[in-house]
């Protein structure tokens, strides 16, 4: 499919693309799926590679995520139970286009910065 088929495919489909970029854009589901794409982690794994993420938001990002598909939860047979998570296929196809957004916000933070201080300058002088 060109380039162009594409985008109207997706601008035709708008809800579809809304309703899973809703779920996997936040900053959490994009993070667990970048440590993720890396292999198998346990809970406590991911909670402290992830800097400031709480128990209860990393709880209800796997949660949503292995409902959607993109994450798999095995419990492991141990006292206590352990729990490991990976990514299924569907979410292994996602994690080099997430991957991909994360280097380039990155790569790109300084300008994203400079430009939203220039706009709130502009605003401020405007108001």
């Amino acid at each position: 499919m060109d380039r162009t088929a594409s985008k109207d495919r997706i601008l035709r489909d708008s809800r579809n693309v809304g309703r899973v970029l809703g779920r996997l854009g936040d900053k959490w589901s994009v993070l667990v799926i970048v440590l993720l794409g890396g292999g198998v982690h346990r809970f406590n794994e991911i909670k402290r590679s992830i800097e400031g993420v709480s128990q209860q938001m990393l709880t209800r990002t796997l949660r949503g995520l292995e409902r959607d598909g993109i994450v798999k939860r095995k419990i492991l047979p141990a006292s206590p139970p352990q729990v490991e998570y990976a990514l299924t296929s569907l979410g292994g196809s996602l994690s080099k286009p997430v991957l991909a957004l994360g280097q380039w916000a990155c790569e790109h933070i300084e300008e994203v910065d400079e430009a939203q201080k220039l706009f709130d300058e502009r605003q401020r002088q405007a108001d």
